[in-house]
């Protein structure tokens, strides 16, 4: 019989959840999603529980490298019905974890994008490592940054989230401390679950809270240019900059215009919002549509499936997304749109 896909149980004090997909990095499918709802639901009001801890496998590099891309762009292409159903249960868990009463702990030691970022980032501690990679790469497949990115995001430091969600960048170690990704670093997580089973939330306390990022020298670049207020303007202001700058602009122009488009609004939009759940309704209409166009089956296809790197976006150009085409996207769905919370 193959191993489960995650492991629950009473440690101590600690409700813990293990993500064990090992091959696939941990990547979260539908039944993953629905298994961390059902424990975090029983262990809410659980009074031997004092709080929960989310932790990887041992031995592998990945925390949780995001969704299951290949299942949406497979059911992107026939009625998108699969696609809806994860992304209802991995929205309602997000959820659940952003709302969550009892501390919520997540360990983030290795590759955390997408969907780890957000069964991670919506709790109230997270803990980077010295093998800590996040990224929000959904800009190079033609998604959107999802899963609270909307919300989260736009909350960083100045244009900080912004420069993450269009351009894909991978921070490391203590990088992700510096933005606000995590709450803590940790030379070395190997025993910190258990020594959080031992002691409770104090375990945290000799860990490092503060840390000065590695492109600290191109803050202001990062806050003139990606705070500006349409991606044109954006691209533009790149490329009249300095050597990183430029560097940023070409990262850019080999992303989706269209997801770029949609996300630089999907950021303003959260950024002005007050409630987590109108954030999470408001990317669920996204991903909803998003899935079913050509521009995401291309993407998946030309970056994660035949490997050429060469998408045919579609529109293929800035200029050719049309407001009236970003605007289609983030129209109400009606009574379908509230069934993940």
């Amino acid at each position: 019989m193959s191993e489960p896909s995650i492991i629950a149980r009473k440690q101590g004090r600690v409700g813990r959840i293990t993500l064990n997909r090992a091959k696939a990095l941990h990547a979260l499918n539908q039944n993953m999603c629905e298994l961390m709802t059902d424990a975090l639901v029983a262990w809410r009001d659980d009074p031997d529980i004092e709080l929960v801890v989310v932790d990887h496998a041992d031995g592998t590099r990945g925390f949780c490298a995001g969704g299951d891309i290949r299942m949406l762009q497979e059911s992107g292409k026939s009625d998108g019905q699969e696609a809806l159903n994860f992304f209802a249960a991995e929205y309602r868990l997000n959820t659940l974890i952003k709302e969550y009463p009892k501390p919520y702990v997540a360990i983030q030691d290795g590759v955390t994008m997408g969907g780890g970022v957000g069964i991670s980032v919506h709790g109230r501690y997270r803990v980077a490592t010295p093998n800590t990679m996040f990224a929000m790469p959904e800009s190079g497949i033609g998604l959107f940054p999802d899963v609270g990115g909307g919300w989260f995001l736009p909350r960083l430091d100045g244009a900080t989230g912004m420069w993450l969600a269009l351009t894909g960048t991978r921070l490391k170690g203590e990088d992700v401390l510096a933005v606000g990704v995590s709450t803590h670093f940790a030379d070395d997580a190997s025993r910190l679950a258990d020594k959080l089973g031992e002691q409770g939330i104090s375990a945290l306390d000799s860990l490092k809270t503060e840390a000065e990022p590695s492109f600290a020298g191109h803050r202001d670049e990062i806050d003139n240019c990606f705070g500006k207020d349409s991606v044109e303007e954006i691209v533009a202001c790149l490329q009249a900059g300095s050597d990183w700058a430029r560097a940023q602009a070409d990262l850019l122009a080999a992303k989706s215009p269209l997801t770029m488009k949609i996300a630089h609004r999907q950021l303003t939009e959260g950024g002005r919002l007050s409630d987590f759940r109108d954030n999470m309704r408001m990317e669920y209409r996204i991903g909803a549509r998003l899935v079913r166009t050509q521009n995401f089956i291309e993407g998946v296809r030309a970056v994660l499936i035949d490997r050429d790197n060469e998408p045919n976006w579609q529109p293929p150009t800035l200029e050719a997304v049309t407001p009236e085409l970003v605007d289609s996207f983030f129209e109400p769905l009606g009574e379908d749109e509230l069934r993940f919370i």
